[in-house]
């Protein structure tokens, strides 16, 4: 799920080449199905602290209202779960909106001349951006709101010792995955630089047979 993204086609125009031919170029868009990463949890969270901090302030006569708030809002309470389920699917919908527009990339495609094939540049390709990122999103936020309240609800009905939170676990794969990348990008780099190396140790003994 973490690695899930939907690829648009992108087709530019045709180009004349050197031997007179046309030649159509191809590439792809990638939309992650998960745009916002750990942050929507990270946020819900920390805004569901928030009640219980003032309420550990104000614990010596404070009123009984806030008292009552507190206790709801607990951990593995039914109003906190709601409550956190959607902060993250509204930080979902939020940061992603952050991190892409579709209407720029619109006009950035249609200024180099890409296009989606079937669609026509301009608000029309801005508008389907928009409704392929919508559905995505709304899968994320929903992928995010399970693995999140999973571990409170083993806990709290099921009273099952589960030690990690939903969020741990999402920063956990995630650094992991990307650790994983970038050993294995440096390894194919470093394959790489061995093949150029024999290569010109090859270049250099033919140049003086």
């Amino acid at each position: 799920m973490e690695r899930a993204q939907r690829q648009l086609l992108i087709q530019y125009p045709k180009r004349q080449t050197a031997t007179g031919a046309s030649k159509g170029e191809q590439s792809h868009m990638p939309l992650k199905l998960n745009t916002a990463g750990v942050i929507p949890p990270i946020f819900a969270s920390s805004l569901l602290l928030m009640p219980m901090t003032v309420a550990g302030f104000a614990a010596d006569g404070g009123p009984e209202w806030m008292t009552t708030v507190t206790t709801l809002l607990g951990p593995g309470q039914p109003l906190y779960m709601a409550f956190y389920a959607a902060g993250i699917i509204f930080f979902a919908f939020f940061y992603t909106a952050i991190q892409f527009n579709p209407e720029e990339t619109a006009d950035n495609l249609k200024k180099y001349g890409g296009f989606i094939p079937g669609i026509r540049p301009g608000k029309n390709t801005a508008t389907y951006l928009d409704f392929v990122l919508t559905r995505l999103t709304t899968v994320g936020a929903l992928y995010l709101t399970l693995v999140c309240l999973l571990p409170e609800v083993l806990r709290a009905k099921y009273a099952i010792p589960f030690y990690f939170g939903g969020t741990s676990l999402l920063i956990v794969v995630s650094v992991t995955m990307d650790t994983v990348a970038q050993i294995h990008s440096h390894l194919m780099a470093h394959q790489y630089e061995g093949l150029l190396k024999k290569s010109k140790i090859r270049g250099k003994g033919r140049k003086r047979r």
